[in-house]
């Protein structure tokens, strides 16, 4: 297929989380909000003169400083920012909001609140998150997010945080949804017109750069790819990646390189959440919608109510039927704490209780570091195909037999 325009362009960004679009938005007097976890919902770091960077660390090599300040037996993810953080690499973070959703992750924000790993008036803030999303674990949540970020926000910055900064926020956030959601129909297709490493680029730059700096770039990339003739060859397997964090898009081009089509998404710094619009109403309190929305929408192992165990799986699956998946790939980036257990109990699922083909995979934080990887895919792929070889066997079989 022919290059997509913009794509060099959104590749360039993601080499540097202090990358030109960020720098832009800084020197026009702007706030750089730093999160990591789904659970703050970045609308909200969106407010007034405020700009979301969900936080990442790309082209991490050793992480020696990390692993003393933490352990050796921390997810990669978190060590990687924090040796980043310590290198200087996000000296233009103004705040640094927070999750208590991973005892890991808050090691790591606590370093950046004793270093002050920031610039100006910086800040850390950490909320305290539900287990089960009941009435009162939401009005606990929205009273959460009012406290520890919107109340700080206003109290260091003067931010504007009222009801009409909220749904200002909402509306350019939704425009940014529609449209990567819209994108991301097109891997349904049988000869689809975006790659699934395309795919992961668009997406993560929507997380990784200010909204209103990239939004007419990804209008133009979707008027793009509706015209798009894609190649006429089906690919070896269709795959869903679902698991832990995954900001480096070269994981996804690894497993297409090996024969797979990733046409799915559901992990941390994925569309699927992160993507969904959010429905205000006249007449409800917008931070209780958002606070809703996240919740209800979360697809994060750390709940533990009944619905939500079981719900994990049918998603997937639901999916799995939807993006005409062969297959699933559980990942889990390595210590991870919660995927741990969400990985191992998954895929045995997906294999025993819905017959859908899974492997289960763990992972380091870069994909330089995860050659294995490869043959992992690859031996998944021929899986597939034998699978599929099989089934056309006795389809054609059961014909014959009813004539």
């Amino acid at each position: 297929m022919k290059d997509l325009k913009h794509l060099y362009y959104f590749e360039n960004l993601l080499q540097d989380a202090h990358n030109d679009l960020v720098k832009q938005a800084c020197d026009e007097g702007k706030l750089a909000i730093g999160y990591t976890c789904y659970h703050i919902p970045e609308v909200l770091l969106n407010l007034d003169n405020c700009f979301s960077v969900r936080l990442r660390a790309p082209r991490s090599g050793a992480v020696d400083i990390a692993t003393y300040y933490l352990s050796s037996y921390l997810c990669g993810y978190c060590k990687a920012l924090l040796e980043r953080g310590i290198e200087g690499g996000y000296n233009f973070l103004s705040a640094f909001m927070a999750g208590e959703t991973c005892s890991e992750m808050n090691r790591c924000v606590e370093h950046f609140d004793i270093l002050k790993l920031g610039t100006g008036k910086f800040f850390t803030s950490i909320i305290d998150m539900p287990f089960k999303t009941d009435e009162h674990c939401i009005q606990q949540y929205k009273d959460q997010l009012k406290t520890k970020v919107l109340d700080k926000l206003h109290e260091v910055y003067g931010v504007d945080v009222s009801s009409d900064a909220i749904r200002k926020a909402v509306e350019i956030h939704n425009e940014v949804c529609k449209i990567i959601t819209e994108i991301g129909e097109f891997r349904k297709e049988e000869y689809p017109r975006i790659t699934g490493y395309e795919y992961h680029i668009l997406n993560l730059v929507t997380y990784a750069c200010p909204k209103y700096l990239i939004v007419d770039k990804l209008r133009e990339t979707l008027e793009e790819i509706k015209t798009r003739v894609p190649d006429k060859k089906k690919p070896r397997a269709r795959i869903a990646v679902v698991g832990s964090e995954m900001d480096d898009a070269d994981f996804t081009k690894l497993m297409e390189d090996s024969g797979a089509y990733v046409c799915f998404d559901r992990y941390c710094f994925g569309s699927t959440p992160g993507r969904e619009v959010i429905e205000l109403k006249d007449d409800e309190d917008p931070l209780y919608t958002i606070s809703k929305h996240y919740m209800k929408t979360s697809q994060c192992p750390r709940y533990m109510e009944q619905a939500k165990v079981h719900g994990r799986k049918q998603f997937v699956a639901d999916k799995v039927k939807e993006f005409k998946a062969d297959g699933v790939v559980y990942e889990q980036l390595k210590f991870c704490e919660f995927w741990g257990y969400e990985r191992a109990l998954a895929s045995y699922i997906m294999n025993n209780e819905y017959n859908i083909p899974s492997i289960a995979i763990d992972r380091q934080y870069t994909a330089s570091a995860s050659g294995q990887l490869r043959t992992r895919i690859q031996a998944f792929v021929e899986s597939l195909e034998i699978k599929k070889i099989q089934k056309n066997k006795k389809a054609k079989e059961n014909n014959e037999e009813a004539k």
